[in-house]
């Protein structure tokens, strides 16, 4: 798969960093669901400009400034939400469990038809997020997506599942993945993370 789509835990991240003082004050929650878990979101009057989210048992919890917007608040959640889902895929995610994974996403998504011999991560894809080699039963997954949102390493590796079966990228290999409720989501951060790459690499902004 290449590395341009179009062409083929806990965190805490600051809108200026500061001392999280949240656990001082009165949440206001709000209840969501993002996937198969509950998402509550926290505003707190003292929390100022940090964002921070913990999973707390089957739930992730999400704490942002009372002043912030809804239009605010749903994007940071989705950030938030990736950046907990990249902390714990880059710890659990070693080669065996690539396999495992593989193997789970053949039988959810494509009725257990792809059974690759081998699935592995490598570190000489620079240009592709993933590549398949059917003769083989092959599958090979770039380095660099390793800490990357767990639903975006499953797009690719479903991706690489499906040329097991279809070999080409036409109608029929795209309807193979029709099923996968978050391709677009994941071929948009694919896409973001290639566009960031050909920006300059600019100085940080200085706080206000």
């Amino acid at each position: 798969m290449p590395a341009d789509p179009s062409a083929h835990g806990s965190g805490e991240t600051p809108l200026r960093r500061a001392a999280d003082t949240s656990r001082r004050a009165a949440p206001s929650p709000t209840a969501r669901s993002s996937g198969t878990s509950a998402v509550e979101v926290r505003r707190s009057s003292r929390r100022r400009r940090t964002v921070s989210a913990y999973r707390e048992g089957d739930r992730t919890v999400v704490l942002i400034p009372a002043r912030m917007s809804e239009a605010e608040e749903e994007r940071w959640v989705t950030v938030m939400l990736d950046k907990l889902a990249a902390q714990e895929s880059k710890r659990m995610l070693g080669d065996a469990e690539l396999a495992e994974r593989a193997e789970r996403l053949s039988g959810q998504f494509l009725d257990g038809r792809a059974r690759p011999a081998s699935v592995r991560w490598v570190t000489n894809q620079n240009t592709r997020w993933g590549s398949c080699t059917p003769a083989e039963g092959s599958i090979r997954l770039s380095h660099r997506l390793q800490g990357m949102p767990e639903y975006v390493i499953d797009y690719v590796l479903l991706h690489e599942l499906a040329h097991l079966l279809v070999p080409g990228h036409g109608p029929r290999f795209w309807r193979l993945l029709e099923s996968y409720p978050r391709t677009e989501r994941a071929r948009g951060y694919l896409e973001g993370v290639v566009a960031a790459d050909r920006l300059p690499h600019l100085p940080a902004a200085r706080d206000e």
